[in-house]
């Protein structure tokens, strides 16, 4: 995407880009400590954001289960292992690389995010993938005023909207729940995390009309328990940008394209 496709700033990583972690991170299964590192690798499998790559050494071995399988991958050749803790069993979700791998990953493991229980960073509890430590969030209170409508229906309006800033993504708006139409949105049981945000509390479809048109599912979500970091958008209303149309102070502003993240 150009600069001149959006008003804000993309990731600045690249595929196969390696840099160490300086957070403890811990992953639990089954109520056992699969591993414990302070010395995590971040690997960006992709640009926007990186996975996790953890030492073998800090790896509880008993939970490993080689499946005598090797894969050769992007980032170099790797023995695929399942998990086994007590009667738990994930098989073929640990990627085990050897010496013949890119640097910053030789003697590490990847391994799949949902085949574990909970994965921390330091004490707290982080979620679908790690916090990319090039990525800013910010959620700033703002007096811009802003309308949010489909169709000439207006869904929110306010000029105390807050507003979440993160690189990488177009701007969001957040709305108290006075100001927003309820009228026109309708429950559904939706549920997403945000490794900075935390797990979603409510997720609405929009419906103008008669019934809710495809293409207008779960426009519209809300955190009612926010990570510390963005306790501003406490119990607010956001919408997908892409889906939707905004005015700003009497501007329309253009839809941008995306891949959909919050």
């Amino acid at each position: 995407m150009a600069a001149t496709d959006r008003d804000y700033p993309k990731m600045i990583a690249e595929a196969d880009h390696t840099e160490p972690a300086p957070r403890r991170v811990r992953a639990t299964l089954g109520g056992e400590v699969v591993f414990d590192t302070t010395q995590a690798r971040y690997v960006w499998e992709w640009p926007y954001y990186p996975q996790y790559y953890i030492p073998v050494e800090h790896i509880n071995g008993q939970f490993l289960v080689d499946e005598n399988h090797e894969q050769r991958l992007r980032q170099g050749t790797a023995r695929r292992h399942g998990l086994r803790v007590g009667g738990i069993d994930r098989p073929g979700t640990v990627r085990v690389f050897g010496e013949q791998a890119i640097d910053g990953v030789a003697g590490t493991a990847r391994f799949d995010w949902d085949a574990l229980d909970a994965w921390y960073e330091e004490d707290e509890q982080v979620f679908v993938h790690p916090r990319n430590p090039y990525v800013r969030v910010d959620a700033l209170r703002s007096h811009r005023h802003v309308r949010i409508s489909l169709e000439g229906t207006t869904l929110a309006e306010s000029a105390r909207p807050v507003l979440v800033f993160e690189t990488g993504l177009p701007t969001r708006y957040y709305f108290d729940r006075t100001d927003v139409d309820f009228r026109h949105l309708v429950p559904t049981g939706t549920q997403t995390a945000c490794p900075y945000k935390g797990v979603t509390s409510g997720y609405w479809s929009v419906q103008v009309g008669e019934k809710v048109r495809d293409g207008d599912q779960d426009l519209a979500w809300a955190y009612d328990f926010p990570t510390r970091q963005l306790s501003p958008i406490a119990g607010l209303v956001a919408f997908y940008n892409e889906k939707v149309d905004i005015d700003m102070d009497g501007d329309r502003l253009s839809r941008v394209r995306t891949h959909f993240f919050k």
